[in-house]
């Protein structure tokens, strides 16, 4: 066997064992599934094909005529196609990958780390058309967060936004995968809930609140002792029925649900109850 079907072969094996890195790129990008398991997988057969490589140039370079290259091409060829394959997915995955984080920051509040208004108003006009088509419940709870121009004053704008995402993120803690959370106005928060009644949304909406105000957010210090701020919400919530047969309806209730929490006190919450029922 000449030294070029040699060399073809070990050229393959060099190459076989560069596609190592992209294929072991793609696993760490990879979450821990069966995917992952099978990616890992076939990284131990690329190993293999390599000792595969080595051992047949070793052990089989005297069986083979002095001018068959059709072998080495095969092995060549085919560690070219592994190379490229394992470079493609780990290309097309970090895409992938990018163009989600980039929809993730077009959809996502980037201080209450819960989705902003423009979503909101798609997913609620979807939700909204879904209900009433279906004849099927649904309930809005309108949040908003007790004197947060005092706390802002007090404490500062950089506290202020440490309290949208303390909030935020208890409200994630606090509500179903298929619910909706997102910024609607300045520190006011809408929570979408499909299929669900006003009566049990407002049970979430109490549950929430008791949540929220049960944890204090210390504030980080350079200097100085810590200080707590205690986070107080209030809600409205509110629901479709025969006399709330539209979006603007249901907003407007919530709305008026939480005029009526605030006037009341604040750190309460109240459901709208049409003047029919």
């Amino acid at each position: 066997m000449p030294m070029t079907g040699i060399g073809l072969i070990l050229l393959g094996a060099l190459i076989l064992t560069v596609s190592l890195r992209p294929v072991y790129s793609l696993i760490a990008l990879l979450p821990a599934s069966n995917i992952k398991r099978y990616w890992q997988g076939l990284m131990l057969l690329i190993v293999m094909l390599i000792f595969g490589y080595l051992g047949f140039a070793v052990f089989f370079r005297e069986h083979m005529l002095s001018n068959d290259l059709i072998v080495p091409a095969i092995f060549f060829f085919g560690s070219c196609f592994v190379w490229m394959t394992g470079t493609l997915f780990h290309r097309t995955a970090i895409n992938l990958r990018r163009t989600s984080l980039l929809d993730d920051e077009n959809i996502t509040d980037p201080l209450l780390g819960i989705y902003n208004r423009r979503y909101l108003d798609r997913r609620l006009s979807a939700e909204t058309a879904r209900a009433m088509r279906y004849d099927l419940p649904l309930s809005v709870l309108m949040l908003d967060i007790d004197h947060f121009k005092k706390i802002n004053d007090e404490y500062g704008h950089q506290a202020g936004d440490l309290v949208l995402g303390h909030v935020g993120k208890l409200i994630l803690g606090g509500i179903r995968q298929s619910d909706i959370a997102a910024r609607y106005e300045g520190e006011e928060i809408i929570i979408v809930t499909p299929d669900t009644a006003a009566r049990t949304a407002g049970e979430l909406a109490e549950r929430l609140r008791n949540n929220i105000a049960s944890h204090e957010l210390v504030l980080p210090s350079e200097s100085g002792p810590q200080q707590s701020v205690q986070v107080k919400v209030s809600i409205g919530v509110a629901g479709l029925d025969k006399q709330t047969t539209t979006l603007e309806q249901l907003i407007e209730n919530a709305g008026s649900a939480l005029d009526r929490a605030r006037t009341a006190g604040r750190n309460r919450i109240r459901v709208y109850q049409s003047e029919a029922k």
